[in-house]
């Protein structure tokens, strides 16, 4: 019952802290997180680019930021952790699936990404992130509400009923001219597949290059009906 009671002030805290803060700048928002929960909270980074990894260490040096390594990720996008792990006074956790990929191509049948997407997501990307998130009371990510029609109700605080914990999103309101504008004021590390026509990195399997003019995550699972990986 005390878990219970906790989880669900916790979840008041977040429900409360996601109408308050609306209008708050990202570094506001992560210094309410870190206030409200001290080493509680951690990072969740794809690597894409380095801009939430930075702006947790500027509230908290030595942040854990956690990195999903699927087994199947591009080269650049390991390249990409490695050097945030490097250069960044972040702490850059990496997180992987219990089976490899052979022993889960061994229990599943090969290339099961094409077979069952949803599945593949599930054993290799949901899974590790919820084992690894246990440890913590919050997370962020880099959600933000222009990436897709699925994501325009992000709030910048909100209860993650999946995982029972809180949830921020620092940068939901952020377009992408505010990304791009930070990553050149600051110097941020970016992914170099976002200069060779992936402006959305998952997977490699599932990951292709986006034409101009398409939707900027349409190179992610195409020709599916799936928009999303399960963690959000």
């Amino acid at each position: 019952m005390v878990a219970i009671a906790a989880r669900e002030e916790l979840r008041a805290v977040a429900e409360r802290a996601g109408d308050e803060l609306e209008g708050a700048s990202a570094l506001e928002i992560l210094r309410w997180a870190d206030e409200q929960f001290g080493t509680g909270w951690c990072v969740a980074s794809s690597m894409a680019d380095a801009v939430l990894p930075h702006l947790a260490s500027q509230i908290r040096s030595g942040v854990d930021v956690l990195f999903l390594d699927t087994g199947y990720h591009f080269a650049e996008t390991i390249g990409t952790r490695d050097a945030v792990a490097a250069t960044m006074p972040v702490n850059v956790l990496t997180l992987t699936p219990k089976r490899t990929v052979s022993e889960q191509d061994a229990s599943f049948g090969p290339r099961l990404f094409e077979r069952n997407p949803d599945q593949c997501c599930a054993l290799r990307k949901v899974m590790p992130l919820r084992e690894g998130l246990s440890n913590y009371v919050a997370w962020a990510s880099g959600l933000r509400r222009d990436e897709a029609d699925t994501r325009t109700d992000v709030k910048v605080v909100e209860w993650d009923a999946k995982r029972n914990m809180v949830k921020l999103n620092p940068m939901a309101a952020w377009t992408q001219d505010d990304v791009d504008d930070y990553i050149r004021d600051n110097n941020i590390l970016v992914n170099p597949l976002l200069f060779d026509g992936y402006p959305s990195v998952g997977c490699a399997p599932c990951t292709r290059r986006v034409a101009p003019g398409e939707d900027p995550r349409s190179g992610r699972w195409a020709g599916l009906s799936k928009t999303e990986c399960g963690l959000h």
